[in-house]
């Protein structure tokens, strides 16, 4: 079953060279029940400077699925202990993106609930900074009235 869910998202991001960088938004999206566990998707704006991306998380018991369609395309793994390699396609170019997730916490259910990750990123082999994503899901409840 599909819900619509109020997403609460906080990206921590912090560059070896520009030091730390948060970014905060709250959107409108939906969270569904699947085989392999729970889907979360919404459509990113401008005010991510992403617009015209659709994004997914692919919520499974040891792993998260990041998959980005539209605009900017790409496709992360997050699995604890674990790298995983891929490509982020951009307007401006491709790159190789590798993943080393360190900390990955899930409290998701049909009822919201929180996802929280933390990885390390490198872009072409290089390791760029660390980063962190927590999510708040939470019903909708304006969009049953």
């Amino acid at each position: 079953m599909q819900e619509n869910v109020m997403i609460s998202i906080r990206g921590d991001q912090e560059f070896a060279e520009t030091g730390k960088d948060t970014t905060e938004f709250l959107t409108e999206g939906t969270l569904t029940a699947t085989d392999y566990g729970y889907l979360l998707e919404y459509d990113e704006s401008a005010l991510t400077g992403m617009e015209g991306t659709h994004t997914a998380f692919q919520i499974r018991p040891c792993s998260i699925a990041l998959i980005r369609t539209g605009t900017f395309r790409s496709e992360m793994i997050f699995e604890l202990d674990k790298k995983h390699y891929s490509l982020y396609d951009t307007p401006y170019g491709t790159m190789t993106l590798d993943i080393s997730t360190s900390a990955l916490h899930n409290t998701i259910t049909e009822d919201g609930g929180t996802l929280e990750v933390t990885y390390a990123i490198e872009i072409e082999h290089q390791l760029i900074g660390e980063n962190r994503i927590f999510i708040q899901v939470r019903p909708n409840n304006a969009a049953h009235k």
